[in-house]
């Protein structure tokens, strides 16, 4: 793993240098390569060293994070056309990737707690500096204050585990489980503001409204999922009160999902709709995972990834669609089958895998958790039903009213994608569609 750190740190450089916009992104493809062709995993923590590790779980996300900010930079050409400060705009993304890869590939709980926190910094600059509108700062506020206040209790869990054990190591706390109400609950919240469940989501639609198209892509795409990481690993140690408690969050978040698409279904503002839908979708992978069942734990991983690219994707999609109309309302979006042909058939496959059509990834996902959250109860089967249902009433909203109807007479007749655009998208959606065919990395990794 040090070596990509330090592949990361030679990588700053280049980000104050003249005309490297283009290099620092064509060196985090090659990263990525590399990082796929490590794939030497498996799903015991491997290259182990006292601080470093990667395990399955730890593999799937470190590439995910990678690919999204490659992807990040490919989106992000408006920043660089217009010289919006694009160095620092580099830099900052490049720190941003360090602090994931260093907190999903750290083996003990403190430093994970530490880099989780710190890379809500670049992510609060990257809304802050280069988001479309003055409430920025209202969203950078939300952003932070949320994750914050739920963020402090969890440290001093961390500090009572510490205390207790005299070590913070992942591989140690396995063969202790937990049996404190309040241990669980300081340490559990924490990830599902970040999740985010409902009831304590409202900084997400913000963030990602006022955020940049790079700034959306990573929230949607890691920080999310950053929740969900930290919940797979310190249920190894709180199974006990997960039994007793975990029926309160999947009640809620499956109630939750239910609101939420109905929300969406109310949405004319682009941006926000995709953003509401990830909610939507966590809720399921948060139920799931709650389940702590075999099929809950591979199914929320694997709908972690899915949606990391598939709701990665949206966001270029509604990003393409603003910079050529300078709105990101559905009402000025309208008929752009008219407008751009070409990207009706992105649109399409993208929403269908928002909906989890097969042969999308997001479609084993969800069967995974419909199995564990049906096997844990039959009642929640009435919940599942309106969740499938909406999801797809949504995804077709989405399309069906940027797509068709009359086209909006102040913007011009036609404008064909760029072929930067066509690969952004493509590159979002081959995986997603390529990694059904070798599932089982998704699947077996407990």
């Amino acid at each position: 793993m040090l070596k990509f750190l330090i592949m990361l740190l030679m990588i700053i450089p280049l980000c104050f240098m003249n005309n490297m916009f283009w290099m620092v992104q064509n060196m985090l493809f090659l990263m990525s390569f590399f990082f796929i062709i490590m794939n030497y995993f498996s799903n015991y923590f491997m290259s182990i060293s006292y601080f470093l590790s990667c395990d399955m779980l730890s593999y799937g996300m470190i590439l995910l994070s990678m690919w999204i900010c490659s992807l990040m930079l490919l989106a992000s050409e408006s920043v660089e056309k217009f010289s919006n400060y694009k160095n620092l705009f580099l830099f900052n993304i490049i720190m941003l990737l360090l602090l994931l890869m260093l907190s999903f590939s750290t083996m003990n709980l403190f430093l994970f707690y530490l880099f989780f926190e710190g890379s809500l910094i670049p992510t609060m600059f990257l809304v802050l500096g280069w988001g479309y509108q003055p409430e920025r700062l209202q969203a950078g506020t939300y952003l932070l204050f949320y994750t914050l206040l739920a963020s402090l209790p969890m440290m001093m869990g961390i500090f009572y585990i510490y205390n207790d054990l005299n070590s913070l190591n992942f591989y140690f706390l396995i063969n202790n489980l937990y049996n404190y109400d309040m241990l669980y609950i300081v340490m559990i919240f924490a990830f599902l503001v970040k999740m985010p469940m409902f009831l304590v989501h409202l900084w997400l639609p913000k963030a990602h409204v006022e955020a940049p198209v790079s700034g959306s892509m990573i929230l949607a795409g890691i920080m999310l999922k950053l929740g969900g990481y930290g919940l797979l690993r310190v249920f190894s140690f709180l199974l006990i009160s997960g039994l007793k408690y975990n029926y309160i969050w999947i009640s809620i978040s499956l109630m939750g999902g239910i609101f939420v698409s109905l929300i969406c279904l109310r949405q004319t503002d682009l941006k926000s709709l995709i953003a509401y839908s990830s909610v939507a979708h966590m809720g399921i992978v948060l139920s799931g995972l709650m389940t702590l069942t075999y099929w809950g734990f591979s199914g929320s991983y694997t709908l972690m990834i899915a949606h990391g690219l598939c709701s990665s994707g949206l966001f270029c999609l509604a990003n393409i669609s603003y910079e050529r109309l300078g709105s990101r309302s559905l009402m000025i979006n309208k008929g752009l089958l008219n407008f751009m042909p070409s990207m009706a058939l992105w649109w399409f496959l993208l929403s269908s895998a928002n909906m989890a059509a097969p042969p999308t990834l997001n479609l084993l996902g969800e069967i995974s958790l419909l199995n564990s959250i049906i096997s844990w109860s039959w009642l929640s089967m009435i919940m599942i039903s309106f969740l499938s249902f909406f999801s797809a009433a949504y995804t077709l909203y989405l399309y069906s009213y940027s797509q068709h109807g009359k086209i909006y007479s102040g913007i011009y007749s036609i404008s064909g994608g760029l072929l930067r655009e066509y690969l952004l998208l493509m590159l979002h959606w081959f995986p997603l569609n390529l990694l059904i065919m070798k599932s089982e990395s998704c699947m077996i990794w407990l």
